[in-house]
């Protein structure tokens, strides 16, 4: 599966648009939609020039199949679209090895899928603490997960 327009939608939502490096709540340099490395692998540093919304977009966009691959090789059970995008966001924001290693993905694989859609909420914490954006972000990857194609 490949990610849809529902996923680059729900990234470039919850990300927002910077055009200059700025550290990430858990202290990584991110540019562009949250992005912390360039199309070539190269991490970004805090120093570099800023981009533009198409450079991001093409950045986020030619990163993005990472995330689909770590879904497509984790989930070994049946999934639609929605559920499909809302784990390439989950990884593409808390990265594939926390995808790998979450009690969400134990309960998916295990067809638990209801209370996998619940594991979202309890990714909510960035450097420590608490955020308003996570929130925001798991419930909108939770909707998106339970929604019907």
């Amino acid at each position: 599966m490949q990610a849809s327009d529902n996923c680059l939608n729900l990234i470039k939502q919850s990300e927002s648009f910077r055009s200059k490096p700025y550290l990430c709540p858990a202290g990584m340099p991110t540019i562009g939609y949250g992005s912390t490395r360039y199309v070539d692998g190269t991490p970004v540093k805090l120093t570099d020039p800023p981009i533009t919304e198409e450079q991001a977009d093409d950045i986020m966009r030619a990163t993005l199949g990472s995330y689909e691959d770590a879904v497509n090789r984790y989930v070994v059970v049946p999934i639609n679209q929605n559920q499909f995008d809302a784990l390439v966001d989950f990884a593409y924001n808390a990265g594939t090895q926390n995808l790998k290693t979450s009690t969400l993905l134990r309960k998916l694989n295990q067809g638990q899928y209801d209370q996998a859609a619940d594991e979202f909420g309890k990714w909510v914490y960035g450097g420590g603490k608490k955020l308003g954006g996570l929130i925001t972000r798991r419930g909108r990857e939770r909707d998106l997960f339970v929604k019907s194609v």
